[in-house]
């Protein structure tokens, strides 16, 4: 399995999970069956909101679930329409999110849970 985190800043396994999936200057990407940690650039971190492309945002790489502190709703319907799962990162580190998940303590983002902008309170969940 491959999960990709959104991260400000590359540091392995202590990386601190992004606030929003769109504007993440990078993800770590950990691919569970070989043990080991690759980096995304955001190829799509310059968009307007609302119009994220995930899938362009991950350069084509192959991921089974992302793991973010918060998304906006078209993002997360691209992400599970390409068979991607979305998780709320709960966690501060990628370690800390992936000791989570394992023990099945990471909730599935719902569409109701999403950003829905940042002006004038926005109802983002993050």
């Amino acid at each position: 399995m491959k999960l990709c985190f959104p991260v400000q800043a590359n540091h392995g396994f202590e990386s601190k999970v992004y606030g929003h999936f769109g504007s993440a200057p990078m993800f770590v990407v950990v691919d569970m069956e070989a043990n080991n940690i690759s980096v995304i650039n955001n190829r799509d971190m310059h968009h307007m909101h609302g119009a994220c492309n995930p899938v362009n945002a991950l350069d084509g790489q192959n991921v089974d679930a992302v793991v973010v502190g918060g998304i906006g709703g078209g993002a997360l319907m691209k992400l599970n329409q390409a068979g991607i799962s979305v998780y709320k990162a709960m966690g501060l580190t990628v370690k800390d999110n992936l000791d989570l998940l394992n023990s099945g303590k990471l909730p599935v983002f719902q569409p109701g849970h999403v950003c829905a902008g940042h002006s004038g309170g926005g109802g983002c969940s993050h």
